[in-house]
């Protein structure tokens, strides 16, 4: 089973990317619609080893190696079949269910990697890094997969409101490139990027988070 999650997949969240980068380099900041955004040109994800799955609202543990771990609310989706160099009009075969998921991130550990030039697994596949839905919801259900809403909620406070309909790359096109390199298989989880709002967590937390009015995480952050 592979973890596949997809960076920089939504505008705003981008320029809040760069804000933080550039404020680290003091170079500048980029004000709201800056036009020099630099959007992917094709999908770009990484991959968390299944240790890193965090399941059933189990307390999510901030490591000692990090100062600064940062929450990414995400849409998932579960790969139902095998498939490999899929056509995008086909995609949509490969899945029926679409659940949430947080893609902790070591943001500190991150930007020493980035500045280095290096491989940044060390800050994304740490053991329960990924926190995953206990349930999964039909998308028979639900609707068409580009035009769902989740949110979440820090101490109940709203710090995500994402909608699918704004994603840079779909689902479809995600599947499509992703298995031009490598073959998907049943049970794979497709992390699809987190929109803008990413922000710090820390012991004593709690994090909600719903999809479409339906809350799939409840806990704690300790």
């Amino acid at each position: 089973m592979k973890i596949i999650c997809i960076g920089r997949n939504y505008v705003e969240h981008i320029r809040e990317l760069d804000r933080g980068h550039k404020s680290d380099d003091k170079t500048g900041d980029l004000g709201d619609g800056d036009d020099k955004t630099d959007l992917p040109a094709e999908p770009i994800f990484f991959l968390k080893p299944d240790t890193a799955l965090l399941r059933n609202n189990d307390p999510f543990y901030v490591p000692s190696f990090s100062r600064e771990l940062h929450y990414e609310t995400e849409l998932v989706v579960r790969i139902d079949r095998v498939g490999r160099s899929i056509e995008e009009r086909f995609a949509r075969r490969c899945y029926s269910q679409v659940g949430l998921g947080i893609d902790f991130t070591a943001r500190d550990l991150q930007a020493e990697a980035i500045r280095r030039g290096l491989p940044w697994e060390i800050s994304k596949g740490f053991d329960r890094s990924a926190a995953l839905s206990a349930r999964f919801l039909l998308l028979e259900d639900l609707g068409d997969i580009q035009n769902l809403q989740f949110e979440m909620r820090l101490n109940g406070e709203l710090r995500q409101s994402g909608d699918t309909s704004q994603m840079i790359f779909s689902v479809d096109r995600i599947i499509s490139y992703v298995s031009r390199f490598m073959t998907l298989r049943t049970g794979d989880l497709l992390y699809t990027g987190t929109p803008v709002g990413v922000g710090p967590v820390r012991p004593g937390d709690r994090l909600t988070a719903s999809l479409m009015g339906h809350t799939l995480l409840d806990f704690d952050i300790k």
